[in-house]
């Protein structure tokens, strides 16, 4: 792997007062104000570490100082690891896009469309055409989360637990399961977030032959020299591991709070979490812990057109379909999504395979690039590539949900900013 080079902001056409400026902001509106325990930032710039900030706790009840190489659950961070893993199979002539999914998952053959009633007594009707693998990539399966709480099939996940990591069974029990409840829409017509890269997951051990987290280590963690990212945080490194906390959906902290000095209420104590213990539930959706190092790591081999100092994980032609818009008519998320459920605005972006991708940076009303793709993940954690101005940024913190504060949008608005040569 290629070693990480720190470089000064100005030799890669950055500002590091400008960068500087973020550090501050993420102190005093977030940090000191209570909003969030710690933050960890890296910005990478024309091949150089231009900007790496570590600021608060990883544990306010213990307090623990957030460090370097503390661990994060990046929750759907895991899911453009999940569907670059796929890719890997697609390129070696085991899977296409276009296969029905029903040709590797037999029991989803008569799936059919909700119309009417609540489980078990669901009315359906047959599809408009079968549900194809690039649908599960793109979410356009008519899958969808329990947590989006609008439709009786939303029920019947919550029912059975389906995608709740320490809750929701195993891959097999959740495909088994998934068999019994009709699709929310006819696939291909509507994007709506859902369990589909957990699937996609269940694929890679089926079509593979090697159990899905096998598979990532084996392909792509250990390859990468991605030593503290798995599905779960083993006893030596368990010390690393940050606590997770809540905000209600409005943003605001609960007063009630156990640590009052911040208000911030504790979800998942890092003693005691889940994430310590080997999972039933490999969540190819949303499983994963990792550092922020570690995830940099994978970024910069997609910044590099799959590749790594001499590890390739896909091809630049694969990496390049993965990350251009596959909305049906290259439409933007808003004109054809069923659901929102991020802080985030969703115009003038689009969804690649595994990834959204900014279509339009004119109507996203934030500086950005074209063909810039990004994913994030409900603790907060966030990460974006642009390629065209050779930048990637990640962007660590634990807080619950990650539609609480706009932080997004201002660290993307704040890195781009700090950007004093352009490549455009």
């Amino acid at each position: 792997m290629t070693a990480l080079n720190p470089g000064s902001p100005e030799a890669s056409g950055m500002s590091s007062v400008a960068l500087a400026r973020i550090d501050d902001h993420l102190k005093r509106r977030y940090i000191d104000a209570g909003r969030f325990p710690g933050t960890q930032l890296m910005v990478y710039r024309r091949g150089n570490l231009v900007h790496h900030s570590v600021q608060g706790f990883a544990d306010l009840e213990r307090k623990v100082l957030l460090k370097d190489d503390t661990i994060f659950r990046i929750y759907s961070m895991t899911k453009p690891i999940t569907s670059v893993a796929f890719m890997m199979l697609v390129e070696q002539g085991l899977v296409a896009l276009d296969d029905p999914v029903h040709k590797h998952i037999p029991e989803w053959k008569n799936l059919g469309v909700f119309q009417a009633g609540a489980a078990p007594a669901f009315m359906t009707r047959p599809p408009s055409r079968p549900m194809q693998i690039v649908d599960l990539l793109r979410h356009t399966s008519g899958l969808t989360y329990g947590f989006q709480q609008r439709t009786s099939v939303d029920a019947a996940y919550r029912d059975k637990q389906i995608g709740a990591l320490d809750l929701a069974g195993t891959l097999d029990s959740m495909i088994a399961d998934l068999a019994g409840i009709p699709l929310e829409f006819s696939p291909g017509e509507a994007w709506n977030y859902s369990v589909s890269t957990d699937v996609i997951g269940y694929l890679i051990g089926r079509i593979s032959g090697t159990p899905f987290d096998r598979f990532l280590k084996e392909r792509i963690f250990d390859p990468l020299g991605m030593a503290d990212t798995g599905f779960f945080v083993p006893a030596g490194k368990a010390h690393r591991l940050a606590a997770c906390y809540s905000a209600d959906a409005g943003g605001m902290m609960p007063a009630h709070s156990p640590a009052a000095t911040s208000g911030l209420t504790l979800q998942d104590d890092p003693a005691t979490s889940p994430f310590l213990s080997p999972p039933g539930f490999i969540s190819g959706g949303g499983g994963l812990c990792s550092t922020a190092a570690d995830y940099l790591t994978f970024c910069r081999a997609l910044l590099n057109g799959g590749e790594l100092g001499g590890v390739r994980l896909i091809g630049p032609k694969t990496l390049a379909l993965m990350t251009s818009n596959h909305l049906p008519g290259n439409r933007d998320l808003p004109e054809v999504s069923r659901s929102m459920f991020s802080e985030a605005t969703y115009s003038g972006i689009g969804f690649g395979l595994g990834f959204a991708v900014t279509i339009n940076p004119a109507k996203t009303l934030i500086a950005g690039s074209p063909g810039e793709y990004a994913w994030g993940g409900v603790a907060t954690t966030s990460f974006w590539i642009d390629p065209a101005e050779e930048l990637i940024a990640i962007f660590m913190t634990q807080v619950i949900p990650s539609t609480a504060y706009p932080v997004r949008r201002e660290l993307r608005t704040m890195v781009y900013a700090a950007i004093t040569d352009s490549n455009l």
